[in-house]
């Protein structure tokens, strides 16, 4: 009984159903829907001429922006040192920094210092102050007086400074002092709704200008990456006590401004907050390693 059912199934299904006009040439049908295809693709030119201008025009865009990129990155590419350039420069500006030494006191530097320094200098060689610190650094590794103040900390320590920075970093061998305010404004009559206040000026100072930075205007940002690196701090409550230390930053145009500014508003007052940039000990002995 079993067998018979499959067998009478298997007929209904190659039965042609009523109705349905199945094809008796399937290759005939092929070819009529590529008939039907081709005449569709005959209107498609217009579809494609308004695309075609704007194609071709990001084309171009990409062609010209293309261009511009290989033209900005080609003085780039050129300045990556090659090996050749990194022994000139341990042959010359090195061995020019160890000149004074005896001869019996220059020895090989540890690996973890050298090796990551001068593969450093290929990219950052052609920087005048960079260059300078890297120079400093394989000395001071050189120098079996001196070597163990070399820390390998130092080389990605360099690596994360621009050359702005590395002029402040010069600074800190000379016993001086460096002063810092922050400008702010707050509510005169505090009432519900209007407390508290705001900085406008953080961690300003000329710290920039003494260091003949090519963009003083960032010394606070160059400042926020030195304490970040942990070369320096600006304690919350340390300040100068001498007389007229921050005098030159109070006077500033630029405070003034923004003082006189703040005091028109008949709501908020002035408030200048003194602190001062702190050398850290790692902060000492990476210039002494590095700059001096």
């Amino acid at each position: 009984m079993i067998r018979a059912f499959k067998s009478e199934k298997i007929k209904a299904c190659n039965q042609i159903q009523p109705g349905v006009n199945m094809p008796t040439d399937p290759l005939k049908d092929v070819s009529e829907i590529a008939k039907a295809a081709a005449e569709i693709t005959k209107n498609v030119p217009v579809y494609e001429d308004a695309l075609q201008p704007a194609a071709k025009q990001v084309g171009l865009a990409l062609e010209t922006v293309g261009k511009a990129v290989n033209a900005a990155l080609l003085p780039v590419t050129a300045l990556i040192w090659s090996a050749d350039q990194l022994k000139d420069f341990v042959n010359t500006r090195v061995a020019k920094k160890l000149e004074n030494i005896p001869p019996e006191n220059i020895i090989p530097p540890k690996l973890t210092i050298a090796g990551p320094a001068i593969e450093a200098l290929r990219y950052a060689g052609s920087d005048e102050q960079l260059a300078d610190l890297y120079a400093n650094l394989l000395a001071t590794a050189m120098n079996r007086d001196t070597a163990s103040g070399a820390h390998p900390a130092f080389v990605e320590i360099i690596k994360q400074l621009t050359s702005d920075e590395a002029k402040i970093t010069k600074l800190f061998l000379s016993p001086t002092v460096f002063p810092v305010i922050t400008v702010a404004w707050e509510y005169k009559n505090p009432t519900e709704g209007k407390t508290g206040g705001q900085d406008v000026l953080v961690n300003y100072s000329h710290i920039g200008v003494q260091a003949g930075c090519e963009f003083p205007d960032l010394t606070p940002t160059y400042l926020d990456n030195l304490c970040r690196l942990g070369l320096a701090e600006i304690p919350t409550f340390y300040q100068y006590t001498g007389l007229g230390v921050y005098d030159a930053l109070e006077n500033d145009s630029k405070v003034k401004q923004i003082v006189y500014e703040i005091d028109e508003n008949l709501e908020l007052k002035s408030k200048i907050t003194k602190n001062g940039l702190k050398i850290t000990s790692m902060g000492r002995q990476f210039v002494m390693a590095c700059s001096g």
